[in-house]
């Protein structure tokens, strides 16, 4: 395992540490709520549906205030494009139904899967980005998922609430990771 090397990098990961503890938080709130909607595509689940990518552009714009020594910063401006896209796109979509969500949805969750996998790759002497990696594979892979199920019989949102459990989990990975590689650096 790489550990963290320089009191700059340190600083990064103990960052980086907290915002996906956040990140993990926000996703199983929003799982469990999401969930709750039964698949109804009603004012809250609409509401929860542009949250999300609201919060990952958030999340991003924090990650990118402390991570202009790695270099990862134009991958993370072009994530807070894609998911303030996303939202506007998800607005109009949940006003159409849940198989335009889903392809929102999942090209969503394409683009932001591949520049996650550019982002953790270009962060791979920090401890803890390998989690990243293999979820934005996943996510990309989730992505083509929910563009499929858009054109099923009766297409449902419980996936994407599992699909941001699944995220959520790869952030507390990652989190428990950056943890072990800060305490080994004090």
């Amino acid at each position: 395992m790489t550990t963290v090397e320089s009191p700059a990098a340190t600083g990064n990961a103990s960052a980086l540490r907290h915002l996906y503890f956040v990140r993990f938080t926000f996703a199983v709130v929003w799982a469990v709520l999401l969930f709750a909607t039964r698949s109804y595509l009603g004012l809250l689940a609409i509401g929860l549906l542009v949250l999300y990518p609201l919060f990952d552009l958030g999340a991003a714009v924090a990650d990118a205030r402390t991570s202009r020594a790695t270099g990862a910063v134009l991958g993370l401006r072009a994530n807070i494009t894609i998911s303030l896209l996303a939202a506007v796109g998800l607005a109009f979509a949940g006003t159409v139904g849940i198989p335009a969500v889903l392809r929102v949805w999942g090209a969503w969750a394409i683009a932001t899967g591949l520049l996650q996998l550019i982002v953790g790759a270009g962060r791979r002497a920090m401890s803890g980005q390998w989690p990243m990696i293999f979820s934005g594979g996943l996510s990309v892979l989730a992505g083509a998922w929910f563009l499929l199920q858009a054109t099923a019989q009766d297409p449902e949102l419980t996936n994407v609430a599992g699909y941001a459990l699944l995220g959520g989990l790869f952030f507390l990975i990652s989190s428990l990771r950056l943890d072990r590689a800060v305490r080994a650096h004090e």
